[in-house]
């Protein structure tokens, strides 16, 4: 991915985002470390398989950027699901869609608010670490037009494009029990990136 999750932007102590960052850090290293040791952009063939995860995952959450209700409370969230940019990256390359199951949200709504804003802080901040992959994937001969469409930048920059998504997350008021969701989301979405990093990199 990497699944790195910082713009250096001031996030105040207290906000939900600080605590997801501060409560998943170390599962998060080691989702980092993991994917970095698996050397996914030493070769094309080793891309495909990281092509794979991104897929898998983004499939994951892809119902969670289509609820409504997700949707009147982050401005714009449609549009930054990225599946269909891993897929376009896929067709590129010939590859055909992995078949590993369904998805863990397989329906608009699924999920209640506090697990899917756990899920949806990883995958948003995902984005963050997508600039150095796409450094790579162009040594591989890959472009924001070809093979790697789902690494390429929001047109406003990968740190203003977070800064607007944790604005309107932080913003979403959650009981104390979604709250507490919201972390186990968190975790959650970290354990299955990895599940999808030992099946396909490991």
């Amino acid at each position: 991915m990497t699944m790195t999750i910082d713009a250096d932007q001031p996030v105040s102590e207290t906000s939900r985002a600080k605590r997801l960052k501060a409560m998943t850090s170390t599962v998060h290293e080691g989702v980092d470390r993991s994917i970095m040791s698996t050397t996914a952009f030493a070769s094309l063939d080793r891309y495909k398989h990281f092509l794979a995860i991104q897929y898998l995952f983004h499939r994951d959450v892809a119902a969670l950027y289509a609820d409504p209700r997700l949707q009147a409370a982050i401005p714009g969230l449609a549009q930054r699901c990225r599946l269909p940019f891993v897929a376009a990256d896929m067709k590129d390359l010939g590859i055909d869609p992995p078949e590993a199951g369904g998805p863990i949200f397989d329906t608009v709504m699924s999920a209640d608010p506090g697990t899917a804003l756990g899920w949806l802080y990883v995958a948003e901040g995902s984005n963050m670490g997508a600039a150095l992959l796409r450094k790579e994937a162009q040594k591989l001969g890959l472009s924001d037009g070809h093979g790697a469409r789902h690494l390429a930048p929001a047109p406003e920059g990968p740190a203003p494009h977070w800064r607007a998504f944790i604005a309107a997350f932080d913003a979403i008021p959650l009981s104390e029990d979604e709250e507490k969701r919201a972390k186990e989301g968190a975790l959650e979405a970290f354990a299955r990136v990895q599940a999808h990093v030992d099946a396909h990199l490991g």
